[in-house]
């Protein structure tokens, strides 16, 4: 069954007519394809309409009627007759995404509806078919061969910007279509910034280093997070590190189809917390990720619900020590049955370069 189908299969559920995608995440899950423009999913049929930039790369689009849109007639005019002539009073939208102005455009021109239905997206979106997690493994390959190739690479007297460009290029190189974020190096007490920006800090001897970087392929993303020493460590480095190393794998023990975002979460705060460190560790235990590299469900607190097999999430808990130094270590884990499969095969224990 392809996107589309999934897609249309689902809207009767929800009680709408039809479904209109114009994110860009929105429409490439759709068809694998992003050019501007806007998608109407229908039980029967669907349609893509962009701009002449767009329509011959769109002409591959499998399962949709292709139209390009002109200055004379906008996609939005086209669609507004569509809704008209398939009678379709409830028309599906990504309220998630669309701004308050582009809601605005659509309501005063189509005559329908229309009711906020990001979730339909959003829950097809958390199994991955074989072919998204294909794309995702081979993202994953390049992000742990780029970080083998910078174990040579890393040496005192290297700046954050220097690693985070060194990364990008080496992934670009090995066949990645672009970065998944903007890689995130810190070096020392920069450490303790989970979301630090690389910039002009110089590494130095008996500094962690954190790299958390990915990349994109076939438009699915890998995610990545390595802690490493450059020189021998101090004892409590050491043992913060293999705190952070426990609270992960108790987490990914507690991964499994069915499970809480909140009782994986639990899993690997309860190691970081039982070692004294549960104040230096304040954000979700993972996230999922695919198209966007933060996707729905997490592995957090707020997350209630049960996670389907299929979905893969970040496992990456952290201990930050504000002025001192980081430490984070992640990996990407499919959830299954009877587990989890981690997907990442990047070494975990400590490493001293």
């Amino acid at each position: 069954m392809t996107h589309f189908e999934k897609i249309a299969a689902n809207l009767n559920g929800r009680g709408l007519d039809a479904m209109l995608i114009t994110s860009e995440p929105g429409e490439f899950y759709a068809m694998g394809f992003h050019g501007e423009g806007a998608a109407l999913v229908t039980p029967g049929k669907t349609w893509y309409y962009t701009d002449s930039r767009y329509i011959e790369a769109a002409q591959q689009i499998p399962g949709a009627e292709v139209i390009m849109w002109t200055t004379e007639h906008p996609f939005r005019k086209q669609i507004a007759d569509l809704v008209k002539e398939h009678n379709i009073a409830k028309l599906g939208f990504e309220e998630r995404y669309m701004s308050v102005a582009s809601h605005t455009d659509w309501t005063r021109e189509v005559e329908a509806e229309f009711v906020p239905a990001s979730e339909l997206l959003t829950q097809l979106r958390q199994v991955k078919d074989a072919e998204e997690l294909a794309a995702m493994k081979e993202a994953q390959r390049i992000t742990d061969e780029a970080l083998l190739e910078m174990l040579n690479f890393l040496r005192p007297g290297l700046t954050e910007s220097e690693v985070a460009a060194r990364l990008t290029y080496i992934m670009a190189r090995k066949g990645a279509e672009r970065n998944s974020f903007d890689p995130i190096v810190a070096c020392g007490p920069n450490g303790s910034k989970p979301h630090a920006i690389p910039g002009p800090a110089v590494i130095q001897k008996g500094q962690f280093v954190t790299m958390d970087f990915g990349c994109v392929v076939g438009g699915y993303c890998s995610d990545m997070t390595r802690t490493v020493a450059i020189g021998q460590p101090s004892e409590e480095m050491e043992l913060v590190y293999n705190t952070v190393l426990r609270a992960q794998l108790a987490g990914i023990k507690a991964a499994h189809a069915g499970v809480t975002g909140r009782e994986v979460h639990e899993a690997g705060a309860k190691v970081i917390a039982d070692a004294g460190y549960g104040d230096y560790f304040g954000h979700g235990f993972g996230h999922s990720l695919g198209i966007e590299i933060h996707e729905d469900p997490g592995f957090h607190t707020r997350n209630d619900k049960p996670i389907p097999a299929g979905a893969l999430l970040s496992a990456e808990p952290g201990i930050y020590i504000p002025g001192k130094f980081g430490v984070r270590i992640e990996d990407v884990i499919m959830l299954t049955e009877g587990g989890c499969v981690d997907i990442t095969r990047s070494p975990k224990q400590l490493i001293i370069l």
